[in-house]
């Protein structure tokens, strides 16, 4: 029976460790009686079933936090989502620490500010976003000194570490002490992590270990949430790269492509039509190709944006400073994302217009624009050396047959058939008289009027044409006005009647009649030689003389009608108009016989008595009818 208690007891004992049981002093004395033990031997037995009673707990205590931390870091080792295995992290840390609170906050190394990023057991919402300044609160300690800190009663913690806003978060969330411990990164601070509670406490060596423990496993998904940030960024710059790379072997691919098929385009000599449909089908976008005056010469990619028809000031600006600069010119307006200038040296000859695309243009697609305007300025060169050549060989031509000199026939004709010009069927001129350095723009401006069979050239100061009018009827006052309107300058034209084989006498006719308007200051006007063929056959002279006649004349007509608001020189020109008879000039004014002799005295006194004698008489008609004939030709060039 003995036997029996005294196992019974030493069970209990057991038992009571096996299951982390406290025996109290009356259950262990009583075991102890049970087991017929007392005095020293006692008290050893008791105090080391106490002792292994605490290392029991501390054991199963340490098991159950290397439970939590396999458990993280399986989590870790299978991280797919940051934030959930911060989150998660921050609750064990709650869990295992009881604690009230478990809080992490990150570093920022820019602002050296401690932002709090999870949180469990929070109920403040100033406290989820609180941010800590550098330099204050408990949080900061620990990043200065890269070591655990933690605090009993954070109220009495060292006032100059305190700041109003952390001060005021912690007093809404209700916390006393605090623990913290940083999470590192070789000699980096990541951040902080914390348990906090509502209560005084004292933390323990093991305590400050685990939740070390535990940071280090934050500190772990932060490295990781870090580089995969930087593997991400890395990819997309890469992706950038790649792209942009790509476009680049594009631009160039289209620009290697462009240089080619604009080489064979000039070889070719097609002109500026290659050019423009060379760079519509490589940049995908309607082209246009202007010529020196803004009028389209050749385009591709249709249909065209109203912008290219019609240039507003923006796209002007654009084209003005491609001019300067030399290099394609960006513009966002009116259907046009590009111009660059014709240019070469000082010389202006036009303008491309890109209009818009699928793609945006690159800098390799701006360089190809450029080239392509190069080759249309050498186009234009080119076109124009050719132009200038022919030019001078017609004008050679024309000025022979001109001069009719009978030694020079037949090489003048051989020569005409070189360029393809049968002279014989040659028997109408036209004749414009423009300034000497708008003679070449004004030759070739009147060349899409005539045929190929047709001459023109420049010839004793004025631009001629011959040409057959059997085959081609020109309307000299259109002719006149769009050749003004290409070289935007006053043209004067005159054409004489056709004159098979005396070509020459009607250039001369011509251009007396030219002169002749010139002296009258008539600058912009087509005029038939048939009009002033009584005074061109007398007269050839140049504006002053011309005047002085005037002046001299009737000059003093027409200073009394200035002073005196009269018409007398209309009375002088119907006399004269009349042959110089009273009464049918009185019919003609519808005046009376009477007041047309009133009229005529006082003309005497103007003019003198003489002035209807026949010398005076027929200069005075002479000028009389210059002077109507001069007022008509102004009133009809300045349409009034």
């Amino acid at each position: 029976m003995a036997e029996d208690t005294r196992a019974a007891a030493i069970t209990t004992l057991v038992d009571a460790a096996d299951n982390d049981e406290e025996l109290g002093p009356t259950a262990v004395s009583d075991a102890l009686e049970q087991l017929s033990l007392s005095g020293q031997a006692a008290a050893d037995l008791a105090d080391h079933v106490h002792r292994a009673q605490r290392e029991h707990a501390r054991l199963r205590r340490r098991e159950h936090e290397l439970s939590a931390l396999f458990s993280s870091a399986r989590e870790l080792a299978e991280l797919r989502d940051s934030d959930a295995v911060l989150s998660r992290l921050v609750q064990r840390a709650q869990e295992m620490m009881s604690a009230d609170v478990a809080y992490l906050s990150e570093f920022d190394p820019e602002t050296r500010e401690l932002n709090v990023r999870e949180t469990t057991g929070s109920v403040s919402a100033s406290f989820q976003a609180l941010r800590v300044p550098p330099g204050r609160g408990l949080a900061s300690v620990i990043v200065e000194s890269r070591t655990a800190q933690w605090v009993a009663e954070y109220s009495a913690y060292a006032k100059e570490r305190h700041d109003e806003g952390i001060d005021h978060a912690v007093s809404a969330e209700g916390l006393v002490s605090l623990l913290g411990v940083p999470m590192l990164s070789s000699n980096d601070v990541l951040g902080v992590l914390f348990v906090a509670n509502r209560e005084e406490k004292s933390f323990a060596p093991e305590e400050v270990a685990l939740l070390s423990a535990l940071a280090d496993h934050a500190s772990i998904i932060l490295q990781t949430t870090q580089t995969l940030r930087d593997l991400r960024e890395s990819e997309d710059e890469t992706r950038r790269t790649l792209e942009s790379l790509t476009a680049h072997l594009a631009e160039r691919d289209r620009a290697n492509t462009v240089h080619q098929e604009l080489v064979q385009a000039v070889l070719a000599g097609g002109g500026f039509a290659p050019v423009a449909e060379t760079l519509a089908s490589a940049l995908g976008r309607a082209v246009a190709i202007l010529d020196a005056h803004d009028q389209v010469i050749a385009a591709a990619g249709l249909p065209l944006s109203p912008g290219m028809l019609k240039l507003d000031d923006a796209v002007r600006g654009a084209i003005a400073d491609s001019r300067r600069s030399g290099h394609c010119v960006s513009v966002d307006n009116a259907g046009i994302c590009a111009v660059a200038a014709l240019s070469a040296g000082a010389q202006h000859f036009g303008a491309v217009l890109l209009g818009e695309g699928a793609f945006e243009l690159g800098a390799v697609d701006f360089r190809t624009i450029e080239r392509a305007a190069q080759v249309g300025a050498l186009l234009e060169l080119q076109q124009e050396a050719v132009s200038g050549a022919d030019h001078r060989i017609r004008s050679e031509v024309i000025a022979d047959l001109l001069d009719d000199v009978p030694e020079r026939r037949s090489d003048v004709e051989r020569r005409a058939r070189r360029l393809g010009v049968d002279l014989h069927t040659l028997d109408s001129l036209l004749l414009l008289a423009v300034p000497g350095d708008q003679q070449t723009a004004a030759a070739r401006a009147l060349g899409p009027h005539l045929d190929d069979r047709a001459l023109i050239g420049e010839y004793r100061g004025f631009v001629v044409a011959a040409f057959s009018s059997a085959r081609q009827q020109l309307d000299a006052g259109q002719v006149r006005a769009q050749v003004a309107r290409t070289i935007q300058h006053p043209v004067v034209a005159v054409i004489p009647p056709p004159a098979p084989d005396t070509l020459p006498e009607a250039f001369t006719l011509s251009m007396r009649t030219a002169r002749l308007l010139a002296a009258l200051e008539i600058t912009d006007v087509a005029a038939s030689t048939d009009d002033f063929l009584p005074y061109s056959a007398i007269l050839d002279t140049d504006s002053r003389a011309l005047a002085a006649f005037l002046r001299d004349t009737i000059g003093a007509v027409r200073r009394y009608d200035t002073e005196r608001n009269a018409d007398l020189l209309g009375t002088l020109r119907a006399f004269v108009r009349n042959n110089a008879s009273p009464t049918r000039t009185a019919r003609a004014l519808n005046f009376h016989t009477n007041t047309i002799l009133q009229r005529l005295d006082r003309l005497d006194r103007v003019l003198g008595e003489t002035w209807r004698d026949d010398e005076r008489m027929f200069r005075i008609s002479i000028a009389v009818r210059l002077d109507e004939l001069r007022e008509q030709l102004l009133r009809t060039s300045t349409g009034h």
